[in-house]
């Protein structure tokens, strides 16, 4: 009785940010569009800021944000168990889908993800995200899982990727 007890409330709660994905919220106004982010991106050579609350470089963020992308296409290199992926990752991203904004710890790796490199340039860095970003938005082919939230479509990949790009612009001053 008591195991029943606990698995309905447990379903829901999880079902609680599910029903909230129809009344999606807006994203940040610099992360609205692909077009936007990669301008908010690239500005990023002109006027470097310095990131606040983390120990990685401005560099290393960017590298943080371009490896997600680039493992929404490729694959993650670790996956949080399928029970995981299918509850409250599931739910994670139904809330912040329909808030339209992500919040995350903002200085934890991607599980598995290859270390970030304190040696690269901030030139490489956003070099590489803008790759990733263009990569992304050409390829025409199966997402990968993502490693919390699992399957996701195209478009709630592209949402995702902004969210996730606006939440960490939090940490360097900006408007996000």
């Amino acid at each position: 009785m008591t195991t029943r007890r606990t698995v309905l409330r447990g379903a829901a709660l999880l079902a609680g940010p599910a029903l909230l994905v129809g009344c999606q919220g807006d994203l940040s106004p610099a992360f609205a569009t692909w077009k936007q982010a990669r301008k908010a991106v690239f500005e990023l050579l002109f006027s470097p800021p310095k990131v606040q609350d983390n120990a990685w470089t401005l560099a290393q963020l960017l590298q943080h944000l371009a490896q997600s992308i680039e493992f929404s296409i490729s694959g993650f290199p670790e996956l949080k168990p399928a029970w995981f992926r299918s509850s409250v990752g599931a739910a994670a991203w139904a809330l912040f889908n329909a808030r339209g904004k992500m919040s995350h710890s903002l200085d934890e790796p991607i599980p598995g993800a290859p270390a970030l490199d304190v040696e690269r340039s901030l030139k490489f860095s956003v070099q590489r995200l803008l790759d990733a970003m263009d990569a992304f938005a050409a390829h025409k082919g199966p997402l990968a899982p993502h490693f919390a939230y699992g399957p996701l479509s195209r478009e709630e990949y592209e949402r995702a990727h902004l969210m996730h790009l606006a939440n960490h612009w939090q940490q360097l001053g900006r408007a996000s």
